[in-house]
């Protein structure tokens, strides 16, 4: 049967929110401690989707399936999210949405790994075409030998090291088939937001916690379209569609990333940035696209 018409408007909705909301991660990152700031967004957007799924169906998931939830969360959201949060402290916004354009390579192997479809050899082709474009991208930074250098090479594996945690998060939640879409993202935001802002505490960043009107403004929009539309939406979107048509999204944020990060924020946009978003893109297609005589 085709998929919903719902699932596609919630894959688009993905699509396009998502886009924005690397700029606004840079913003909020301005005054506010990465952990804490995925924490906050996590932890409030989670208990306002418990009061809502409360009053509107009267039960949360089954007390069964909420270590499952917890480790979705941790690994969709702390690691994931997390890791995208700190790899915009050294890099742009929109170079980390480059970066998570990887983010289907990750899906493909994940999903191979966990018992899906084995890895073709043109999807290795693919993977090598695309992380030669992550290479171009922090090649010219591994011989700076300073602190910056370091910082920005550091950045874009952070980056990395979240499309491994997504990818994997995304795989299980679709093995596991849990009851509640957003029960479930309500209980995963709310594992999650406490796991970072444990890990927040950890590393002392409430003395660093401050607020300016544009950072409460950066972080009510994650909240709210970030978390509580954008995510819940995803995982429908993962429940009644093809984990490779999911993973598409990762096509479309780069394009509205990189556009609102030069556009707002002034963020450099160069020939080797191009060429190295490129490289991504191509070896995506390459991994996605169907075998001859396939389907």
């Amino acid at each position: 049967m085709p998929a919903p018409r719902l699932a596609f408007a919630a894959w688009l909705a993905v699509c396009l929110i998502w886009g924005t909301t690397y700029l606004a991660i840079r913003l909020a990152l301005e005054t506010i401690p990465p952990m804490l700031l995925g924490g906050i967004r996590f932890f409030v957007a989670g208990a306002i989707l418990c009061l809502v799924v409360r009053f509107w169906t009267g039960a949360l998931p089954p007390a069964r399936e909420w270590p499952r939830h917890a480790v979705l969360g941790a690994l969709m959201l702390g690691i994931g999210n997390g890791g995208v949060v700190w790899g915009e402290r050294w890099i742009p916004s929109g170079l980390a949405a480059v970066n998570v354009a990887a983010l289907p390579f990750w899906m493909a192997g994940s999903a191979a790994a966990l018992g899906g479809e084995r890895v073709s050899q043109r999807a290795v082709i693919g993977l090598a075409i695309g992380f030669s474009g992550i290479v171009l991208l922090i090649w010219p930074s591994l011989f700076l030998g300073d602190a910056k250098g370091h910082r920005f090479v550091f950045g874009v594996l952070l980056v990395q090291l979240a499309c491994v945690g997504w990818a994997v998060g995304s795989s299980l939640s679709k093995r596991w088939s849990l009851t509640s879409v957003v029960g479930g993202s309500a209980m995963q935001q709310l594992f999650a937001g406490l796991l970072l802002i444990a890990a927040g505490t950890a590393l002392g960043e409430w003395g660093e916690l401050t607020f300016t009107a544009q950072t409460v403004a950066a972080q009510i929009y994650l909240i709210a379209f970030g978390s509580l539309i954008a995510y819940s939406a995803y995982l429908y979107a993962l429940a009644h569609l093809p984990i490779a048509t999911v993973s598409l999204y990762a096509y479309v944020n780069p394009i509205i990333a990189v556009l609102l990060g030069t556009l707002f924020v002034n963020e450099p946009f160069t020939p080797r940035l191009a060429a190295a978003a490129a490289l991504v893109l191509a070896g995506v297609m390459i991994v996605r696209r169907p075998p001859r005589g396939g389907s």
